[in-house]
């Protein structure tokens, strides 16, 4: 809710302590990588690639594992957002990474 609000600094708290949470107690791999890739969707909006890499990284690593299209498809929306980088090498490998699940 606080990320559609643009309350930047509250959804990533939101989403770290659900992050924390998850990690905790186990919380499905559906679960992590709608978070990670929230996380991910902060950074782009900070425009900060070091935050998009590692959450976005992290939501590649667990949709890979799980298979889970779901995940996939957050990711893809996440994709469409990383033209914000221009040609930034390592979000370019991100999103070539992201495209690999598509395959």
């Amino acid at each position: 809710m606080y990320l559609r609000l643009a309350r930047l600094d509250l959804a990533e708290s939101a989403l770290r302590e659900a992050l924390d949470h998850a990690l905790a107690t186990g919380l499905s791999y559906r679960r992590r990588g709608a978070v990670l890739t929230d996380l991910a969707s902060i950074g782009v909006k900070r425009r900060d690639p070091e935050q998009v890499l590692a959450y976005g990284g992290e939501a590649v690593r667990l949709a890979q594992a799980s298979s889970s299209g779901y995940a996939v498809r957050r990711l893809g929306d996440l994709r469409a957002q990383l033209t914000e980088f221009g040609h930034d090498r390592r979000v370019l490998e991100l999103s070539e990474r992201i495209d690999s699940l598509h395959t």
